[in-house]
């Protein structure tokens, strides 16, 4: 049987109108309630013929009998209304085409008890509520009255119920148990005790590498568990030195899987290379249609288009590219700072970059120039248009063309604005790359110099001509010469060396290298949200998360460099004494 809810409702099947009816009994209507049957259909109830007595329904139009809630697991019922010469086998005989009875509990005060075997047949039961009963063909008093059928609560009825609902709850955890038992992951194989036997089979199998993970941990679980003894230590030693031969193995896969690594990333920035380029392309193709010979064949909302396409397309150019930006950068921060510095052999390469940074500042120029013409454009179509004989326009389109206008004009400004920078900016990278030559060419005329003196042959020194003199003074003096030849060169060298290595002429900047200035970049910005200043502890640990080769100690040493930029304050007493890190570089701007 299906539980039943805590609400005392049962799961019941449907009832089956020819189901313990007994002879000379019409069949119950199914449409009794609790069968399943929707109670907004009428039910219709007929006049019950049994061997003692006769059955009469009640009034349709008077409302259906009052019942108290449904106990869980209900089996018994009350019945009241009796007649006063009511007998048990009558009670047994009018209800007992509900289904089976186990007891019956009657009263002297014409009322019953009775319990079935099952609890649907409680419902079958209350669709007697209601029927008037007579004894036989007699009109009496003591032989009529009016049944009144309803829930009762039983102590058996509701033991029973728990007793089957724990049984289900039981067949439940058992479930779920079997469940978990499945899905649990087996547990590892045992591992068997040390012996000389299984001590062979394991120096054997520590060889393979396929079966070397299985084979050190049996060898580990030795260890830990104890077995070593001085009998068979030598033993162990063995089969340790033998997962130790296992390293040099371990170390080349983890450099072939370095070196895949590598190739991938090398592919992904080739492959971002290459996208971003065609980016470029694209931006290109929009930036020559908003030139003037192309920009005014186009009517005003294809303009409004390709506007709004170029900028979408440059907006997505700059993401990919302080995407590529952003790796280089993070490579070139992994690395040291003797990596870093270039040697003289790299200038030409130096030489290149600048020269490529010209040419992308000068289509950079090229296309802000378009651009301007381009709001020109809009700006003289728009002053047309005014100038043109127009119906009268209200006060608010007034406004929104004078605010359109000065929207444009502050647009045409900044882009002047930003035509001047980029101009200023393409300036000093001309005038360092034209240093640069020069320097070059200084450095070529003086090895070309050095050349010429080395290839020159070695003068000696004039001296008087002695019949005294031996085979060893002519070798020495020789030798001297050499000496002072190779002397000459060395100081020219050192000369040319030391004007190349010379630093420029200037104040000695705090700022060592790229990765101290995006610290000191990043500290501003940290200190700068947090106006009360913060620990050099918090401030690490917060540099830390970016960086975890990052110390105190590097992070203090550069913020004492800059104390026009960053200010210790000192706070508190004795124990509560606390050391704070600001920013100052507002206020530092103006010392400066």
């Amino acid at each position: 049987m299906a539980p039943m809810g805590m609400t005392g409702q049962p799961l019941m099947s449907d009832f089956d109108p020819g189901l313990g009816m007994m002879t000379g009994i019409a069949p119950m209507n199914p449409m009794m309630p609790g069968l399943g049957v929707s109670q907004d259909m009428p039910v219709v109830k007929e006049i019950i013929h049994c061997k003692s007595c006769t059955l009469f329904p009640s009034n349709p139009n008077l409302p259906p009998p009052a019942t108290r809630q449904r106990p869980p697991g209900c089996k018994t019922v009350f019945v009241g209304g009796l007649p006063e010469n009511a007998t048990e086998q009558l009670i047994v005989e009018v209800f007992e085409q509900c289904g089976e009875i186990i007891a019956i509990r009657k009263s002297k005060k014409n009322f019953c008890h009775i319990r079935f075997a099952e609890e649907y047949t409680v419902d079958k039961a209350l669709f007697l509520s209601g029927y008037r009963i007579r004894l036989g063909s007699s009109t009496d008093k003591k032989d009529t009255g009016r049944l009144h059928v309803d829930f009762a609560q039983a102590r058996d009825d509701f033991y029973e119920w728990e007793c089957r609902q724990r049984m289900l709850a039981r067949e439940e955890r058992h479930r779920r148990r079997i469940e978990e038992d499945l899905m649990r992951p087996p547990s590892p194989p045992p591992i068997v005790h040390y012996s000389e036997h299984e001590c062979g089979q394991l120096g054997e199998m520590i060889k393979d590498d396929s079966k070397f993970p299985e084979v050190i941990r049996i060898l580990l679980t030795w260890v830990e568990r104890g077995e070593v003894n001085r009998r068979n230590a030598n033993n162990f030693y063995s089969m340790i030195q033998s997962a130790n031969s296992h390293i040099r193995r371990l170390m080349n896969e983890k450099a072939a899987h370095e070196k895949e690594m590598e190739e991938a990333k090398e592919k992904f920035m080739n492959a971002l290379s290459g996208i971003l380029v065609q980016f470029e392309q694209i931006v290109s193709v929009f930036h020559a249609s908003a030139k003037q010979k192309a920009w005014d064949h186009f009517s005003k909302a294809q303009r409004k288009n390709l506007d709004m396409w170029r900028k979408q397309a440059e907006e997505i150019r700059n993401i990919h590219n302080e995407e590529l930006m952003g790796i280089r950068r993070e490579e070139e921060m992994e690395m040291s700072d003797d990596d870093m510095e270039d040697p003289p052999e790299n200038r030409d390469a130096d030489e290149t970059g600048l020269a490529a940074q010209a040419e992308a500042l000068k289509e950079e120029n090229d296309s802000l120039r378009c651009q301007l013409d381009a709001y020109r454009n809009e700006v003289e179509l728009l002053k047309q248009e005014q100038g043109k004989a127009q119906p009268p326009r209200t006060e608010e389109e007034d406004a929104t063309r004078q605010q359109q206008l000065r929207f444009l004009q502050q647009a045409l400004q900044g882009m002047q604005q930003q035509l001047l920078n980029t101009r200023e900016e393409l300036k000093k990278q001309e005038a360092e790359l034209e240093k640069t030559r020069e320097e070059k060419v200084q450095l070529e005329i003086q090895l070309q110099s050095v050349k010429e003196k080395v290839d020159q042959p070695s003068l000696l020194p004039k001296q008087p001509i002695q019949q005294e003199t031996t085979d060893t003074d002519d070798r020495g003096s020789d030798e001297s010469a050499d000496q002072g030849n190779d002397s000459t060169v060395l100081e020219v060298a050192s000369a040319s060396q030391e004007k190349e290595n010379q630093p420029e002429k200037g104040p000695s900047s705090p700022v060592k290298s790229e990765r101290e200035a995006l610290l000191v970049g990043i500290i501003s910005t940290f200190l700068h949200v947090h106006p009360f200043g913060a620990s050099i502890e918090y401030i690490c640990s917060y540099l830390q998360r970016l960086d975890t080769k990052i110390s105190t100690t590097e992070v203090e040493t550069l913020l004492g460099r800059l104390p026009n930029t960053f200010r210790q304050e000192i706070s508190g007493v004795g124990a509560s004494l606390e050391k704070r890190w600001k920013f100052c570089g507002f206020q530092g701007i103006k010392m400066t």
